[in-house]
């Protein structure tokens, strides 16, 4: 057995509490049982991925039947990402985590990828409890309970819910307005993080009053540098009486680091990276000890291959049953392709052997692809598609309907609008802000070729939402030219007006934060969705097969980087 191996069953034996225990030992602590609490984010319709939800099953039936008392969390983005989720509009995904045995979530950002009226019918559907202290509609009350309370083990467990306000942005605008364009939702996003450090502080503390022994933040926030001033170590760094909080969004993997709390005591940080690639194991000991650490796929397979591991309580079944039911639709072949089409870098990888994804910080075939169908399909001078929007690759040969599902799994549609010179360069520099970093704002471009120059510091203003206000110094986007009918490019007028397709996520809804044209003269539409619009351009202008043209995964040299000296 290596060593590995040998760990992963060592630890998990240890930690279900299957080694033998003297009778008096056992009657002592009855009054004092140890609470596991189990915890998931970002599954993103991970559901049969690394663990799946089977093997989440089977752990938390594992610690039960060891006599813990176990509790169910997710942190957020469960809903989206995949076929299941588009098809249902998250409903499979809520009724999954109903099988499973979930007891508390707080929505992610993407939990309102379907629209308000849909989210607030998935919280219907849940068993479990949403909770949320930072969303309110426009009275300044809770849409969700702010925390819920928990009594396992003769303890009370608060469960205080956060989620991220950049939800404004990386869902969809628009579905937080009325229909004058007023917003009338918050995710306490103002006061360069001070309304979202105190309504926490506001909710913590009346948990607290409320007899809460322990309280758990269940946060939608991460740690990317992007997400400031609302990052979780920053919520934590601004707080007190967080006893740890557990968090997802940035798709970190942090097994449990100490973070300084505002009072100068340690809070526990932790996160499980995304699609089920580790469930997290937090234990409250009888004696009031915490601690927590992660456990990947290989050790719950092999502790699973070895018996310990067996019932998953039906998890299984749903699961297997859940994806049936859209398979024909999935496995439909729709058109082919010469070529990998890709948002990742063919050759770089990622101190794990992991590709790396390069689709939201610079060019790549597939991103011209989705671009130039846009502009196909809507007749148009420039096309954009964001990068965040761009979620599969694809490999040589067939392409299913499932694969083009994967690729854009949101459901936007397109839309095309008059903008001028001007607009368009404000969104090119929008785009390229946060590079050399990643954005899901970093747009694909088609009818367009420029410049960026990094060693511009970036002058993007955005308001407290994120969303764009202007430039307000010296711009990185130079040179930018547009294809003409004759197959040459002409440098772009700032004052000309030009036609320009995209979906409505971004025109119309502002979407990452992109506010140039939510005003403008709409052409067309919600035409079609954009699952629909890339399948058209490959069957209708390609002929049904991607071609040589898009053979080198970098693209066509539509955007050209100057890297930082």
């Amino acid at each position: 057995m290596n060593k590995k191996v040998f760990a992963c069953l060592l630890a998990l034996v240890m930690l279900l509490g299957l080694v033998a225990v003297p009778a008096a030992a056992k009657a002592e602590g009855e009054e004092a049982k140890d609470i596991v609490i189990l915890y998931t984010n970002d599954v993103h319709c991970g559901i049969a991925d690394n663990i799946g939800y089977a093997g989440l099953a089977r752990v938390k039936a594992a610690y039960e039947a060891a006599g813990k008392e176990v509790i169910l969390v997710d942190n957020g983005d469960s809903v989206q990402g995949d076929v299941i989720g588009t098809l249902s509009k998250g409903e499979a995904l809520v009724e999954l985590m109903n099988e499973v045995g979930y007891d508390v979530a707080v929505p992610g950002n993407h939990e309102f990828d379907y629209g308000m009226d849909q989210f607030n019918k998935n919280v219907s559907l849940a068993k479990f409890q949403y909770v949320c202290c930072n969303f309110l509609n426009d009275n300044g009350e809770a849409v969700l309970k702010p925390y819920t309370i928990i009594e396992k083990g003769g303890k009370k467990v608060a469960f205080v819910g956060i989620d991220t306000p950049e939800s404004f942005t990386k869902s969809t605008p628009t579905y937080f307005q009325d229909g004058e364009g007023n917003f009338i939702f918050s995710f306490c996003e103002g006061n360069k993080g001070q309304d979202l450090y105190d309504k926490v502080q506001e909710t913590v503390d009346a948990a607290r009053a409320e007899g809460a022994d322990y309280v758990i933040a269940l946060a939608h926030l991460g740690i990317d540098s992007q997400s400031s001033p609302w990052m979780s170590t920053e919520v934590i760094t601004n707080t007190t009486g967080i006893d740890a909080m557990l968090d997802g969004h940035s798709h970190s993997v942090i097994s449990g680091e100490a973070v300084k709390n505002k009072d100068g005591n340690d809070v526990i940080l932790t996160s499980t990276g995304t699609k089920l690639a580790n469930v997290g194991i937090f234990t409250i000991t009888g004696e009031g000890k915490m601690s927590s650490m992660l456990l990947d796929a290989d050790a719950i397979q092999f502790i699973s291959a070895v018996g310990v591991l067996t019932d998953d309580n039906g998890a299984g079944e749903a699961v297997t049953a859940a994806i049936a039911k859209n398979e024909e639709l999935v496995n439909t072949v729709v058109a082919k392709t010469a070529v990998t089409l890709t948002t990742t870098d063919p050759v770089a990888v990622d101190e794990k052997g992991n590709a790396i994804r390069i689709v939201r910080n610079q060019e790549t075939n597939l991103g011209d692809l989705c671009a130039d169908a846009y502009r196909a399909m809507g007749n148009t001078d420039i096309a954009f598609v964001n990068g965040g929007g761009i979620r599969a690759n694809i490999e040589e040969g067939d392409i299913t309907y499932g694969q083009i599902i994967k690729v854009h799994p949101f459901g936007n549609a397109l839309c095309t609008v008059e903008a001028t010179g001007q607009e368009i360069l404000d969104a090119l520099e929008m785009s390229v802000a946060s590079m050399p970093g990643e954005s899901g704002g970093f747009l694909h471009v088609s009818g367009l070729k420029f410049t960026v120059d990094l060693n511009v510091e970036s002058t993007v203003v955005k308001d407290e939402m994120k969303m764009f206000v202007e430039v307000a110094g010296d711009r990185r986007v130079k040179d930018v030219e547009v294809l003409q009918e004759d197959g040459t490019y002409a440098p772009l007028d700032p004052n000309k007006t030009y036609t320009l397709a995209c979906h409505n996520y971004l025109l119309k809804d502002m979407g990452d934060g992109y506010t140039m044209f939510a005003d403008n003269n709409f052409l067309s539409e919600d035409v079609m969705l954009d699952n629909q619009v890339l399948i058209n351009y490959i069957v209708e202008v390609l002929g049904g097969t991607v071609g040589g043209e898009y053979v080198d995964p970098y693209g066509q040299g539509r955007i050209t980087i100057i890297p930082k000296a």
